[in-house]
């Protein structure tokens, strides 16, 4: 599978600005790809101002993310911030080339920013099939609970988008490390750069690495479109001859 991971400064609770920056970037594309990943909340930065920039599943974003998909023949994913009976989602959407979509709504609220305070939680853990891939879809945070990403689904590649802050920038590096080795699996990470309204800097780090640990993608911190290739062939080979995943133990998450 051929992936698409765009690094990028954000305007800050910009929606239009947002659109129009990452559709430049995927209009200069120049190459068949089959996955797009862009950060998490892309189209505003991190905010907790959620009721003055939340979306529905109607509105703009979501019908830009369709149509691109749509024209550039490949699948779409990132995080925005929808409204929804009255609550608010930090909410990752995986659009599927034909315009239909699935969803996950992040499960661990980053307490320490307030998230919590002004988002709703996911409750379910969510893999989407594609191409033949297994793919689980995570956000940020999620990062730091490895009982949720736990690969009981034989998943075959974790998808993280992020913003996450230079200053705790080496945990990223280490976990994301950590959740391809324990899970014997494929991760993809996109984090974004920049200043946010907040005064945090993010340095990217968005990267891709393999089932052993090994980079595909080592981690970039310039704003950036960035192509990789991955080979699912190669990833069940060494499951099957190592084979750690059978030792795994059985548990129940209770949400």
């Amino acid at each position: 599978m051929k992936i698409v991971l765009i690094q990028s400064d954000l305007y800050w609770e910009q929606p239009d600005k947002n659109r129009n920056h990452f559709e430049q970037k995927i209009n200069g594309i120049t190459q068949a790809v089959d996955l797009i990943v862009l950060p998490e909340m892309f189209s505003t930065g991190f905010t907790m101002n959620a009721k003055a920039v939340a979306e529905t599943m109607q509105g703009e974003t979501v019908h830009w993310m369709q149509s691109l998909a749509k024209q550039n023949k490949c699948a779409i994913t990132g995080s925005l911030i929808i409204e929804e009976n009255g609550q608010y989602y930090n909410r990752m959407l995986f659009v599927f080339p034909d315009g239909e979509m699935q969803q996950y709504d992040k499960r661990h609220l980053f307490s320490l920013a307030g998230e919590n305070q002004f988002y709703t939680g996911g409750t379910q853990k969510v893999i989407v099939e594609y191409l033949d891939w297994k793919i689980c879809l995570q956000i940020c945070y999620d990062l730091r609970f490895p009982v949720f990403a736990r690969n009981v689904e034989n998943y075959d590649l974790l998808l993280y988008v992020a913003n996450w802050p230079k200053v705790r920038i080496n945990a990223w590096d280490a976990l994301l490390k950590a959740r391809a080795i324990e899970n014997l699996s494929y991760v993809v990470a996109v984090n974004r750069v920049g200043l946010d309204a907040n005064k945090y800097e993010h340095v990217g780090h968005s990267q891709v690495i393999d089932f052993l640990g090994n980079p595909v993608l080592d981690p970039e911190e310039n704003e950036g479109v960035f192509v990789v290739e991955i080979d699912k062939n190669t990833m069940l080979e060494t499951r099957k001859k190592l084979d750690f995943l059978s030792d795994r133990d059985d548990f129940t998450i209770t949400i």
